[in-house]
């Protein structure tokens, strides 16, 4: 046993080892502060009011978050040299292996980091792993960088700094001390070698135990939390933590932002047109409306009801199981026999992170949620920074953990100036806090709803407001209360739906009191489409079917009843701004529904692969390249494929394609919004 383990004959020296990993962790994370800081220095014009116009506790929380995640990612490896429970790793030689190693990753970190301080100035946000691509077939790349360096030579000094720093500042448990022997010589060989096993089994038991606590933690903290309401952190997140879109790059470092669009499928500009005005002929998403217009102030009130598809409204489906179907929404019902509703109406995603971007902003999303994307650092707006021009006041309220699902980051980037979550729920005193927890994702929708609507009464009018609701989500629960009320029926999530519906009611009951009630518009959607039991709503394009309703209760916007006509969620935002004479040009994919022809409204929706395009009451499946199929819309399951028989087929290829390459060309350039100022 004699020179097997070192470090074991106290508690503190088998500790040394792990400790020293703590150590130089923290170094890792001084400097990644260090590193930002000389980010924030060089673009300082940029972000002149970073420090003051921020609070210091979101910066901080924001950095740690991005920090922990990229450190942690970085340093696997280390990690593994330095905590996996083998006496091995006491070894000097060891030791020195992981130093090196620890240098060298962090080196690597430093290094990007601080060619990004220079490289922000022409993209206006953190590299991507898109940069790649971006100069994969440049050959003068080695003049570009010698260049560079010359003119920033205070960076590459600053970045032999932090590399010395990492050299010199680590802690090393075993410096030039080899393997210990394990415990006191002593005369009686059985009392040493018994005393000796005890101290390797001590050694193992402790050092193990430290490496299965770090897994855990480790991946905590490369996701960005621990709770079942919280996804993997994503760029986009950084704009929960400061008050302009532009001040993320200085929460988030550049592993970070690399690492995390690794792998991840890249909006590849497709060919299909010649040139740009070609393409901008048949399709444009800038909408240029009559600059004389009359604003008409009206406030706007938006529910994204969380998976409240289409299919669960009795007076949207007059026609399902032969007329017999009431559906599960007894509210929404009467509500849409005072309001306009659309013949045909979709949303754009599949899931809550791709309704935000398609009601709000007017952006569908195409091969991936445009949230988890590096467009999502793109320069881009929607309904709330459109009515900020004329003095509104914008909130956006979710009931569930503030930042939960990247809503939070995503309200303050396009421009909500308020957002109100599970926290400021809790804060307000005529609510139950915390007892109207669902206990997993947020508080119930109709003590929340109730809170929405008092709220709104605070703020000063015109407003615009968005709720999106959360207990018509899995598990599908619903409070103890209205177990008997509303009783398990057909699916799962029935019962949710119908106690959405009853928390609607109630909050339109207590809105009518309010003074600003009959000078609101109302919308009410679903973010997606969720489980079915009718065939029409599981197939390709019925799984994309959510309500869009438009209820103004002073009658004086539009007449009521259903359209003829196609709905989307990317139709919303330009309805909305076109029914209030906004007066400005502005950026959004979709159309104005009450000033576009039925028979030139359209959806487009991306299913596993396939573009799915509506229009003159036909279903067109391109994958990119080939129209795969064509249906008439009233083949409800997609039996007769039409493709190739008839001369409109042609038409609308031609349009989806100039719809898809105008998104693929706006993403990749950060063209986003009208006349982007750092659009070339």
């Amino acid at each position: 046993m004699k020179n097997l383990l070192p470090y074991s004959r106290t508690f503190t020296t088998m500790l040394r080892t792990p400790l020293s990993f703590v150590w130089n962790i923290a170094l890792a994370y001084v400097v990644y502060w260090l590193c930002r800081l000389t980010f924030w220095a060089e673009n300082f014009s940029s972000f002149p009011q970073f420090w003051s116009g921020n609070s210091l506790k979101d910066i901080f929380t924001g950095a740690w978050m991005f920090d922990t995640s990229a450190i942690l990612y970085t340093n696997v490896l280390y990690a593994m040299l330095m905590l996996f429970p083998l006496h091995l790793k006491e070894l000097r030689w060891w030791q020195l292996t992981a130093k090196w190693l620890f240098v060298l990753v962090n080196s690597l970190a430093v290094i990007i980091n601080l060619c990004d301080a220079v490289y922000f100035q022409y993209t206006g946000r953190r590299t991507t792993t898109t940069v790649f691509l971006e100069f994969s077939n440049e050959g003068n790349l080695g003049s570009i960088v010698g260049v560079e360096l010359l003119r920033h030579w205070y960076l590459v000094i600053t970045g032999i700094a932090l590399i010395l720093l990492l050299w010199k500042v680590y802690r090393q448990p075993c410096e030039d001390r080899g393997l210990l022997t394990i415990g006191p010589q002593s005369s009686n060989h059985k009392t040493t070698l018994f005393s000796s096993k005890l101290q390797v089994f001590g050694y193992y038991l402790l050092h193990l135990i430290l490496f299965v606590a770090y897994i855990p933690l480790t991946v905590i903290g490369m996701r960005g939390g621990a709770t079942t309401a919280v996804r993997p952190i994503t760029i986009s997140n950084a704009n929960q933590y400061v008050a302009r879109p532009a001040e993320a790059a200085v929460i988030l470092n550049t592993p970070f932002s690399l690492i995390r669009t690794v792998g991840k499928a890249k909006f590849v500009t497709p060919k299909y047109f010649g040139s740009a005005d070609e393409m901008e002929q048949i399709y444009t998403p800038i909408h240029h409306p009559k600059p004389d217009s009359s604003l008409v102030k009206k406030n706007v009130v938006v529910f994204i009801l969380e998976s409240f598809g289409r299919e669960y409204i009795g007076a949207l489906n007059e026609v399902l199981e032969d007329g017999h179907y009431a559906g599960y929404t007894p509210f929404v019902d009467e509500l849409c026999h005072k309001s306009t509703t659309f013949q045909w109406s979709f949303c754009n995603g599949r899931k809550s992170i791709d309704g935000m971007p398609s009601v709000l902003s007017s952006i569908p999303m195409f091969v991936e949620p445009f949230v988890l994307t590096p467009a999502s650092m793109n320069a881009f707006g929607g309904l709330a920074q459109e009515l900020n021009k004329h003095g509104y006041e914008t909130a956006f309220f979710h009931g569930a953990e503030n930042g939960s699902m990247g809503f939070q980051a995503f309200a303050r980037k396009t421009g909500f100036q308020k957002y109100f979550g599970r926290t400021e729920y809790n804060a307000d005193r005529r609510f139950n806090g915390d007892k109207d927890f669902d206990g997993l994702w947020a508080i119930w929708d109709e003590p929340f709803m109730q809170f929405y609507c008092a709220q709104m009464s605070e703020l000063k009018e015109p407003f615009m407001t968005a709720l999106f609701s959360a207990t018509s989500h899995h598990p599908y629960k619903i409070p103890t209360a209205y177990r008997d009320t509303f009783p398990e029926e057909g699916l799962i999530i029935h019962k949710c739906i119908r106690y959405t519906d009853h928390a609607l009611r109630r909050f339109f009951e207590e809105a009518r009191k309010q003074p600003w009630f009959k000078n609101t518009l109302f919308v009410l959607t679903s973010d997606h489409t969720n489980l079915s039991d009718h065939d029409f709503y599981q197939s390709d394009i019925g799984g994309f079917c959510s309500p869009i309703i438009f209820y103004d209760p002073s009658g004086e916007l539009f007449e009521t009843g259903m359209r003829k006509g196609i709905a989307q969620h990317i139709d919303i935002m330009p309805s909305v701004l076109g029914l209030l004479n906004h007066d400005e040009p502005y950026f959004a994919f979709g159309c104005d529904l009450f000033h576009t022809p039925a028979d030139s409204t359209w959806a487009v929706n991306y299913n596993n692969g396939i573009y799915q395009y509506v229009k003159h009451n036909r279903l067109l499946q391109f994958d990119g390249v080939h129209t795969r199929a064509f249906y008439e819309l009233s083949d409800s399951l997609l039996e007769h494929n039409l493709l190739d028989t008839e001369p409109i087929q042609t038409s609308m290829e031609r349009e989806l394609k100039a719809i898809i390459q105008q998104y693929m060309v706006r993403m990749n350039e950060n063209r986003l919004v009208f006349n982007n100022p750092s659009t070339p």
